[in-house]
């Protein structure tokens, strides 16, 4: 127990200065429909699945400070405004089926406040159409720590609708994901159909000098 707490409160000081010494944060939890999950990470930061009324969105925020207009995963995870691995929701055309199919999700956070300050300032540049905003952002992107959100099970009331072009593309494991397929309360479907309940891994790269919160659970290795 001990060897754990301190893992947990030296990483980025001993552990992560020796030559490809590599930690993951993991969190795992489940949510049911309207409900959220909240978890301190470190450097101030927390991760939060937020209710929508089509799913959730995963958010990398500070914590105890005013919300931002943009989030420290959302500007590390292109494209913006469109289909985003963030999205676990019959949000653009996704069936229930279909979010939980796509699986496992990858994406990438800003890890510190400078380096979402970065961002923030370039993704304001792109967004006036400056020259030249878009590769710096997505150079900053390409460099910040990866995550990945694992589907471990779920429950949903399938969409009847046919299944959309882009959720073809890239929902392709729902047989490799354990599930319950449940019949909608009131008998009668839906074209999207609705997540009703899931239970989840998310895996972090923890860079070197993050100062992780010492509930977290740390594996070695795993990183890119």
């Amino acid at each position: 127990m001990a060897m754990g707490v301190c893992l947990s409160q030296c990483l980025g000081v001993s552990e992560t200065s020796k030559p490809g010494a590599c930690f993951r944060g993991i969190l795992e939890g489940e949510v049911r429909a309207g409900s959220g999950f909240v978890r301190p990470i470190g450097n101030g930061l927390e991760v939060i699945l937020e209710p929508l009324a089509s799913g959730w969105i995963l958010r990398v925020l500070p914590m105890g400070v005013a919300r931002p207009a943009h989030d420290y995963a959302e500007l590390a995870t292109p494209p913006y405004q469109s289909v985003n691995p963030l999205l676990i929701s019959t949000d653009f055309s996704f069936r229930a089926q279909d979010v939980v199919a796509w699986n496992p999700r990858e994406f990438r956070f800003a890890a510190d406040s400078g380096t979402f300050h970065q961002m923030l300032t370039t993704y304001e540049e792109f967004a006036r159409g400056s020259s030249g905003a878009e590769a710096e952002l997505a150079a900053l992107a390409s460099k910040s720590p990866d995550g990945s959100m694992q589907i471990l099970d779920a429950h949903f009331v399938p969409g009847t609708a046919d299944q959309a072009k882009m959720a073809a593309a890239v929902a392709s494991h729902l047989s490799a994901t354990a599930h319950t397929v449940e019949q909608p309360a009131d008998g009668r479907a839906t074209a999207l159909g609705r997540v009703t309940w899931m239970r989840f891994r998310i895996s972090l790269e923890l860079p070197a000098g993050f100062h992780t919160d010492p509930a977290m659970r740390l594996e070695h290795g795993g990183c890119r």
